[in-house]
């Protein structure tokens, strides 16, 4: 039987998915126009996909306690109309004849940083409305609508650069945000906001509540490690396939889309096959079985080639891997949600967005010199080998420890430790 999780739920999935369908027709669309309209070299842009994430990161630090002391509703509103006004400037600029390469990291900062800030106040919301089961349920929900979006908009993406170009995307993108803002107004199950602690010191001080919170529990520290470093090592080497099968291999626009899209099938079925898993199994084996899966087949994009033979190549690799991450998603995200207190869920958050994105940034233009240096296909396949290890940071099973939430009360600055106490979780709330 279908969970039932609620009208405000469903508006705040609506937000979601709408927002997603936006920025997956838009798929590559920044590196489509370095490439294409802006004519940058390879290491362009990879750095296109760097200086922003890293710049980012950087504001991203303070923005956790800040989204922390705000009611959640306005703040995801306010967010998606700044990533609405920053995207229309794209289209907006192209056609006076005035859009640069400068401007595309501009609005890749200020999208990336409301982004950070969504995510945040977004799962403190989330965790808000919903409990136990039903967070996994919710979860997989989400983690279907970002692979059914992705198998949609790039290959519906592709046919519009082809018949309009890639600037009409970006125009869709920024539509999507203000639909998704109109949903999120129609949220009405309450709002959370956490009181400032004025025995906990400045800003700094905040910042390390945060990361004390990941450091100090064995689980959450192992899936940021591992996340950290799987989306890193995954994300530096997008910019050099796009380099490499629309540069090198002339792959045409619909079928980078379609290389893309149809893989994404695999993360809806991977999503909707995840909590089943899960009863069956158990979550620590299906988390470490997906977790071992999705670093092996990213390895396969060593043997892409011109052609055919290379589309399908990047079909069934990116299909098999996408269905990995179907399935691990949703554990790993219902995992930190459970073991981070209701109080620092978007400090805790914004701290792990900041760091992954300071990594990613760091390692795409470690592999844009890298591909400079040797070759795109060359520095994809370095990726692929050291993916392999990046599973033994997932926590054993000792860790995992079911039907049960985990509450963290950050106590003064002077004491600097845990209470850490445990309350009721999966099926057991009263």
């Amino acid at each position: 039987m279908r969970a039932r999780l609620g009208p405000d739920f469903g508006w705040l999935w609506s937000a979601y998915a709408v927002s997603t369908y936006g920025t997956w027709l838009a798929f590559g669309a920044f590196g489509l126009i370095a490439v294409r309209v802006l004519d940058s070299s390879p290491f362009a842009v990879s750095l296109l996909e760097a200086v922003g994430p890293a710049v980012v990161a950087v504001l991203a630090f303070s923005l956790g306690p800040w989204v922390e002391r705000r009611p959640k509703r306005p703040v995801l509103i306010a967010m998606d109309l700044i990533r609405a006004a920053a995207m229309a400037s794209v289209p907006v600029a192209y056609a006076l004849g005035l859009l640069s390469y400068g401007q595309l990291l501009v609005v890749s900062v200020v999208c990336g940083t409301a982004g950070i800030a969504f995510a945040a106040a977004s799962g403190a919301y989330l965790k808000h409305l919903l409990r136990g089961d039903d967070l996994l349920v919710a979860n997989g929900r989400f983690e279907g609508t970002a692979w059914a979006a992705t198998a949609a908009g790039p290959p519906l993406g592709g046919a519009l650069v082809g018949l309009l170009g890639p600037v009409v995307t970006v125009g869709v993108d920024a539509l999507s945000y203000l639909l998704s803002a109109l949903a999120v107004r129609r949220v009405r199950g309450g709002d959370v906001a956490s009181p400032r602690d004025r025995s906990a010191g400045p800003r700094p001080a905040d910042l390390r509540y945060g990361w004390r919170i990941i450091v100090g529990d064995a689980v959450l520290r192992g899936l940021f490690l591992n996340a950290v470093l799987v989306g890193g090592l995954i994300m530096a080497t997008a910019p050099l396939l796009a380099v490499l099968l629309l540069g090198q291999y002339h792959f045409p626009a619909w079928q980078y889309g379609l290389a893309f899209g149809v893989p994404a099938l695999g993360g809806l079925v991977g999503a909707r096959l995840s909590a089943r898993l899960v009863a069956r199994h158990g979550r620590h084996q299906v988390m470490i079985v997906s977790g071992w899966l999705r670093s092996v087949f990213p390895l396969g994009l060593a043997l892409v080639q011109p052609g055919v033979p290379g589309l399908l190549t990047v079909i069934v690799v990116e299909g098999l891997l996408i269905t990995c991450m179907g399935v691990f998603n949703p554990i790993s995200a219902t995992e930190r949600l459970r073991r981070i207190p209701l109080s620092h869920t978007a400090r805790v958050l914004s701290m792990w967005s900041a760091v992954s994105r300071l990594v990613q940034a760091a390692l795409v233009v470690i592999w844009g010199v890298l591909a400079t240096l040797t070759s795109p296909l060359t520095a994809i396949t370095v990726s692929g080998v050291l993916l392999l290890a990046t599973p033994l940071l997932l926590p054993g099973r000792r860790f995992i420890f079911p039907n049960v939430d985990v509450n963290v009360h950050v106590t003064s600055s002077s004491a600097g430790r845990h209470q850490i106490r445990q309350r009721p979780g999966i099926g057991e709330r009263s």
